[in-house]
């Protein structure tokens, strides 16, 4: 099992550079970083793990920068995102913010998607709450337009591009796509129609929401052995990675602390003894 890290970096935590080194030379598969890109101070929308919101949302570095640096500075590490709030991004941005990444890294790029749960964030955003996944699914279609090999135009519900020259072009003339949120009937369905699999927060439930999904997914033709599930921002145990690859699963996502150096790279070596 591949073993990536993810970490909310801020502008008082280990810098993206330190990060990504060390995590390369331990032999960690990836990196992941989460975004937002504020946090409204009137929000009146619950923090989904329960009592305060913790500093690090409102200090989040742009995940894009930040990996941009750890790809300059390593080689083999997996570079990711986890997740990107797909509708607060203009899509013909993101695609060319997304196919450089991944250009410039060789092909190392994973692009996890989300659809957020602060209303006051998205607001400001432009979104529209009870159509926001709807919105997500199309401006990944029109960033695959964009990713295409020739000039491909694209009209959706929501947005619309030209056939264009767009380059450069992701590695493998796409990124994979994970989608992040709880298990349910419309997150596998969106899953199945659109993306590579699945990133669970937490990894809870794998057991009963991993053969659904399954189901899901080989309904809509997919093929039964692309399907990814890539466990994210897991607090480990030996029993609970072993549950894991019993379930088919080939990589997982482990936290880090949003901290300084010295408590990050001592959470690092626990975390090594899982490599």
């Amino acid at each position: 099992m591949r073993v990536s890290a993810t970490v909310f970096l801020t502008d008082e935590t280990i810098t993206p550079v330190r990060l990504a080194r060390e995590l390369e030379a331990r032999g960690f598969a990836g990196l992941y970083l989460p975004e937002h890109t504020h946090i409204p101070v009137g929000r009146e929308t619950a923090y989904p793990g329960g009592g305060e919101l913790p500093r690090e949302y409102g200090r989040t570095l742009d995940p894009f920068v930040a990996l941009g640096q750890a790809a300059a500075v390593t080689e083999r590490l997996a570079l990711g995102t986890g997740i990107t709030l797909i509708t607060q991004h203009d899509p013909i941005d993101l695609a060319k913010q997304v196919a450089t990444l991944d250009h410039l890294s060789g092909g190392r790029f994973t692009l996890g998607l989300g659809f957020g749960w602060n209303k006051e964030e998205a607001a400001d955003h432009g979104v529209q709450w009870s159509s926001r996944r709807d919105l997500g699914r199309d401006r990944v279609a029109l960033m695959r337009a964009l990713w295409s090999a020739e000039p491909t135009a694209y009209a959706g519900e929501f947005g619309s591009v030209r056939a264009s020259e767009a380059h450069p072009k992701p590695a493998g003339g796409a990124p994979r796509i994970l989608l992040g949120g709880a298990a349910g009937p419309r997150l596998f369905a969106d899953i199945a129609a659109y993306a590579d699999g699945w990133m669970p927060i937490g990894g809870r439930g794998l057991s009963e929401s991993i053969p659904e999904l399954r189901r899901v997914w080989e309904a809509a033709g997919r093929d039964p052995k692309a399907l990814q599930v890539v466990p994210y921002a897991v607090l480990p145990s030996p029993g609970k990675l072993a549950h894991y690859a019993e379930l088919g699963v080939e990589e997982v996502v482990l936290q880090l602390p949003p901290a300084g150096e010295g408590e990050v790279l001592g959470v690092l070596e626990e975390y090594a003894t899982y490599l």
